[in-house]
């Protein structure tokens, strides 16, 4: 694997995220605290559930954290924060948070992965030294 300073700055915002999703949001799940009842109930969801979302939080992050496993981690990271923006808009509450997120998971795959760029906005953008060009056969 080429470490580059894309790559080395992915893998650094990568723990980062990964270090808020497990350790703040899965963390505050798993832990009891003063007004988590009635800040669930706002949102609609009991104290069991919440710890199943907890755990699922934490599988698809570690999921997101292998290399080799990155790509459907980065998918399941997209429709597990689109549930938590579903949750905010449906009680009217803001949902900056976990939209940013959602973005931050894939720029992050994107810079450790820099053919995610090339998938995602592949005709915008000039032809990888990677890449082959297309030639064309003459006569």
């Amino acid at each position: 694997m080429k470490f580059n300073a894309k790559t080395i700055s992915g893998w650094a915002l990568t723990i980062l995220l990964a270090v808020f999703l497990i350790g703040l949001s899965a963390g505050g799940k798993f832990t009891e605290w003063e007004g988590k009842a009635d800040m669930m109930n706002k949102l609609g969801w009991d104290i069991p559930t919440i710890k199943n979302i907890g755990y699922v939080e934490v599988a698809v992050t570690i999921l997101f954290l292998i290399p080799q496993t990155a790509f459907l981690g980065a998918i399941l990271l997209t429709g597990y924060l689109g549930g938590a923006i579903a949750t905010h808009v449906r009680i009217h509450d803001d949902f900056t948070t976990p939209l940013i997120m959602g973005i931050l998971v894939w720029v992050t795959l994107a810079l450790r992965q820099p053919g995610v760029f090339r998938m995602a906005f592949g005709s915008f953008l000039p032809p990888s030294k990677e890449t082959p060009q297309s030639t064309t056969l003459s006569s």
